[in-house]
């Protein structure tokens, strides 16, 4: 189990351990703590909290399935975005489940991921079909919206990244044609809504 927040991974252990077939043998703090207890007590299956201090789930998840491939690993977490969804799935999770359901839901998704099936909360489902089809953006598509995010003049975002003010323009002319939004500030607020970018 890893969740950086100290009632919801209480709680979480709690509803596990009343199962009489279950028992949580190791609860992680961050990503990092949650690779290292991995390695050392090799769970049936592992609840990951998508963001994660110091690793976040989705590397941690990589990592633990370079080592491990056979893992079977579940994402725990309040994001619903289509980018976070798909970020965790690509990353080799076999299930993807909301802290909104209900005790018995986990349960289920727990047994059934040791299973070898996969499993995904009908609502992130829904979230990951309303974008399929839509092109992914590139890496630096996504560091350009980062920074528009942030607030950033297309002269201010030339001179972090580097780059003219006309690469620039054309970036952004290209991410909001892929978003399929008319506006800068209608793309910043997609790419936090979908998890294609994250506040700190």
């Amino acid at each position: 189990m890893a969740d950086d927040q100290p009632v919801v991974r209480e709680g979480l252990v709690s509803i596990i351990n009343r199962q009489p077939d279950m028992a949580v043998v190791a609860a992680a703090t961050d990503g990092r703590q949650a690779i290292e207890l991995f390695r050392a007590v090799r769970p049936d299956v592992a609840v990951i909290e998508l963001r994660l201090p110091v690793v976040d789930g989705p590397h941690a998840i990589r990592v633990i399935l370079a080592e491990h491939p056979a893992s079977r690993i579940v994402v725990l977490t309040r994001h619903d975005g289509d980018a976070d969804i798909r970020s965790a799935l690509e990353a080799g999770a076999r299930g993807y489940l909301l802290k909104s359901m209900g005790p018995g839901e986990l349960i289920q998704a727990m047994r059934s991921v040791l299973a070898g099936h996969r499993w995904i909360a009908p609502a992130a489902a829904v979230r990951l079909s309303e974008h399929i089809g839509e092109t992914a953006l590139t890496k630096r598509e996504i560091e350009v919206l980062r920074l528009v995010v942030e607030g950033r003049s297309n002269k201010r975002l030339a001179a972090a990244l580097g780059i003219t003010e006309g690469t620039v323009k054309a970036h952004i002319n290209r991410i909001l044609s892929k978003m399929q939004v008319g506006d800068r500030t209608e793309a910043a607020t997609q790419a936090i809504r979908r998890g294609i970018v994250y506040l700190d």
